[in-house]
């Protein structure tokens, strides 16, 4: 173990057990996964027929600073899972990456309603995905590393199908999935139009995170958290909108004091223009102003990113230590939505691993 006084490198962060909360299962699949079941599908619209080329069009289409013309990649990956073979593939392949990266529990995002063209319902989508959930788990336990990967159901804030997802959520929460977020572009997509559905699955016990101040400002985060009854925010970075010097406005003293976890992403945000660049992040600043703060990837894909080089960035940039990324960390795991011994039981793993260094203890 390296000196928690030093500064940590990339391949002890790959070492380092991590915990991701936000990252969507069709933003993170591999470019030759990608080209093969467009092949074997017929889809014939992606931009780039081999994987290299395919990655690098990824890359420079993401980076625009504008959430809209990110999300119109995922055109190109939802449009090749739309069988529950090439579903349960993608899963499984997401479980094996996660794990090549240290990550020891993961909550992936799948929106059933995307995955409807060629005749499948959003139950079986949502059974291909745990099946291939489960399998990846096992083949990576077969080769001797621990990882657990729940599924978060996602629905769409722009696409008419929130109620059917809603619905699809409650019959189904007892069958192994984590909880229920919602996505899409926010700006004129109030997640207040939802709030009575969301206290409905607030108060059945269905676990909750939304989109909220990424690709819209403070108000987003102000409806997530207090009307919708949000417990954790996907990105949520808007919120230092709400912040001048130390003083909290009203939002943010709310999503402070109620420790309502920040699921950011840095490349994401800077690629999405929710911030202005990696070197201004606010995930450093907003930990530091005790908020509960987690570190994430969203697609890993679209911004070529992996956990261990989203912490890298604000080692390199923000200089976060090693006793920050166990806080960090820490926060992640308590805010994981399982039950409260496992949720304990990781905590405890991930305590252990970190009192390695004397200064995290």
């Amino acid at each position: 173990m390296s000196n928690p006084h030093s500064t940590p490198t990339l391949d002890q962060l790959r070492s380092a057990p991590k915990v991701l909360l936000h990252d969507h299962l069709d933003g993170g699949m591999r470019p030759d996964t990608i080209v093969d079941l467009a092949a074997g599908s017929g889809y014939r619209d992606l931009p780039a027929d081999d994987p290299d080329s395919l990655r690098d069009w990824f890359a420079a289409a993401s980076t625009s600073g504008s959430l809209p013309v990110y999300l119109a990649t995922f055109e190109h990956t939802f449009g090749v899972l739309q069988s529950t073979e090439a579903i349960a593939r993608a899963a499984r392949e997401n479980v094996e990456d996660l794990a090549a990266d240290g990550v020891v529990y993961a909550e992936s995002r799948f929106a059933p309603e995307l995955h409807l063209r060629h005749g499948l319902t959003a139950g079986q989508a949502l059974d291909a995905v745990l099946a291939g959930t489960r399998e990846g788990v096992q083949t990576v336990k077969a080769t001797g590393r621990d990882i657990d990967v729940r599924i978060i159901v996602c629905a769409m804030r722009d696409r008419g199908a929130f109620h059917d997802m809603a619905t699809l959520m409650l019959r189904r929460r007892d069958a192994g999935l984590a909880g229920f977020d919602l996505g899409g572009p926010e700006a004129g997509n109030p997640a207040a139009q939802f709030r009575d559905r969301f206290h409905e699955l607030r108060d059945a016990g269905v676990r909750l995170t939304i989109h909220a101040g990424e690709g819209d400002g403070v108000e987003s985060v102000r409806q997530a958290a207090v009307e919708c009854r949000a417990e954790r925010l996907g990105h949520g970075v808007r919120v230092i909108d709400d912040i001048d010097g130390d003083t909290l406005g009203p939002v943010a003293r709310f999503v402070h004091d109620r420790q309502i976890v920040l699921e950011t992403s840095p490349s994401s945000n800077v690629h999405t223009g929710a911030a202005p660049s990696m070197a201004d992040h606010p995930a450093p600043r907003l930990h530091r102003l005790g908020f509960a703060v987690t570190v994430n990837t969203d697609n890993r894909l679209m911004s070529q990113t992996t956990l261990s080089q989203e912490f890298d960035h604000l080692v390199r940039l923000h200089r976060l230590t090693w006793p920050e990324i166990a806080q960090m960390t820490a926060a992640a795991a308590a805010a994981a939505f399982l039950p409260p011994d496992e949720r304990d039981d990781l905590h405890s793993r991930l305590l252990a691993w970190h009192r390695q260094l004397p200064s995290t203890a």
